[in-house]
C-alpha cells in the first residue's frame, strides 16, 4: 500500500451486553461524524417481522446481521471510518478476522468496555422491560454473570480498555486521534505485526 492510499479502518466498540457500548458509540459518532453499524439495529426490524423469535432464531438473525455489517463496510470507500457496536465475543475470533478481511479492512481499532459482573447483571435486568420480544430475558442473567468473568477483547489490533462505569470520553477521543495519526501501519489486516496486536491501553476517568 502506498503512502497516498487511504487505509480502510473500523473502530470496534466491543463489550458484553449492558456494558455501555451504545452510549460510547453515540458520543463518538457525534464527535467524529462517523457512521454507526450495530448488530441490534440491523436485526431488530427482522425480529419484529418474524415474531415470535426464540433464542435460536435470535442468534441466527445476529449472525446474519454480523455478515451484513461486513458487506456494508466492503462497499464503502476506504476513507470512511465506521463505528461498529457489537458484542463480538458471540462469534469465534476467526470469524471476525474473516469478516475484516472480506471487507478489505486494513486496521481494526478496538474499544473494550470493562465491566464488573454484578454491574452488568443489574444493568441488563433494569432494561428488560425496554427490550423487544426475542432478546434473552431474565433467564440470561446467570449466563451474563459468567460471561462478564470470562470475556476479553478480540485484540486484532490496538486495544483501548474503557471503564464501563466511568467512561472517560476525552481520553478515548485522544487515544483514537493518536492511533489515526501514527505512521507505523501494515499493508493488510492479516499481516498486522505481533507487536501491534498486543497493544492494550487502559483508559479510565482517573487518568
Amino acid at each position: 500500500m502506498t503512502q497516498n492510499t487511504p487505509l480502510k479502518r473500523v473502530v470496534l466498540v466491543n463489550g458484553i451486553p449492558a456494558s455501555g457500548k451504545s452510549t460510547l458509540t453515540h458520543a463518538l459518532s457525534q464527535h467524529f461524524g462517523w457512521p454507526v453499524l450495530t448488530l441490534d439495529s440491523l436485526k431488530e426490524p427482522f425480529m419484529q417481522v418474524f415474531s415470535p423469535v426464540d433464542r435460536q432464531r435470535n442468534r441466527q438473525l445476529g449472525c446474519a446481521a454480523y455478515q451484513a455489517i461486513w458487506n456494508i463496510v466492503d462497499q464503502a470507500p476506504a476513507s470512511q471510518i465506521w463505528l461498529i457496536d457489537a458484542w463480538f465475543g458471540f462469534q469465534p475470533r476467526a470469524l471476525l478476522e474473516q469478516g475484516l478481511k472480506q471487507a478489505g479492512v486494513d486496521e481494526a481499532l478496538e474499544l473494550w468496555l470493562r465491566i464488573e459482573p454484578e454491574v452488568a447483571v443489574a444493568r441488563y435486568q433494569a432494561r428488560l422491560s425496554q427490550r423487544l420480544p426475542g432478546h434473552p430475558g431474565a433467564e440470561y442473567l446467570p449466563e451474563l454473570r459468567q460471561l462478564a468473568h470470562q470475556a476479553s477483547p478480540m485484540a486484532l489490533g490496538p486495544v483501548c480498555e474503557v471503564d464501563a462505569c466511568a467512561q472517560d470520553l476525552a481520553a478515548v477521543i485522544r487515544w483514537l486521534h493518536q492511533q489515526l495519526t501514527r505512521t507505523r501501519y501494515t499493508s493488510a489486516h492479516h499481516q498486522m505485526s505481533e507487536e501491534l496486536q498486543d497493544v492494550v491501553t487502559p483508559v479510565s476517568a482517573n487518568r
